[in-house]
């Protein structure tokens, strides 16, 4: 069974390494953003994107060998870290801290994730008032009100505004 467990911690430390490089990815997509450099906008999110799908990959693999670990000792129910640890307590220590170390990584990630799609709705908003200012100058004669500012259509769709 130690051999199970090995490979377990093996596609765990795996995780852990894809999750850094994930992380590295969208704090590089985080600064292309902050500068508007598209080009490195859109190299950043390929990068992310097959991160994505080797973590992916990575998951899918760790949960079949759970699942074979679990027939193997004839357990009922999901077989978790933390009962492994209990299972193997020569190897409890070295198993929890790739635990915390992933969920953290997985935290981060999601964190910076999360930032990033709410600069990026910002932006779109911004851009989005900017087309319907423009379309509200160029659609009509009698283009500004009496205050002085150009009447502006009502609001249009992201595909309207980028064709």
């Amino acid at each position: 069974m130690s051999a199970q467990l090995s490979e377990l911690e093996n596609l765990l430390r795996q995780l852990i390494a894809e999750h850094r490089r994930l992380l590295t990815h969208v704090e590089v997509h985080e600064a292309a953003v902050r500068r508007l450099d598209l080009r490195a906008m859109e190299d950043s999110g390929r990068q992310q994107e097959a991160s994505r799908l080797r973590i992916v990959n990575l998951e899918q693999r760790r949960r079949v060998h759970v699942q074979q670990m679990a027939r193997g000792m004839s357990m009922s129910g999901a077989l978790t870290v933390r009962n492994l640890a209990a299972i193997y307590p020569n190897r409890a220590k070295e198993l929890l801290e790739l635990r915390t170390e992933l969920r953290g990584l997985i935290e981060q990630v999601a964190s910076k994730t999360n930032i990033s799609g709410k600069v990026a709705a910002a932006v779109l908003g911004h851009l989005n008032t900017m087309v319907r200012l423009v379309s509200g100058v160029v659609e009509r004669a009698g283009l500004y009100t009496k205050k002085g500012t150009p009447r502006v259509s009502s609001r249009i769709g992201v595909m309207d505004a980028l064709g």
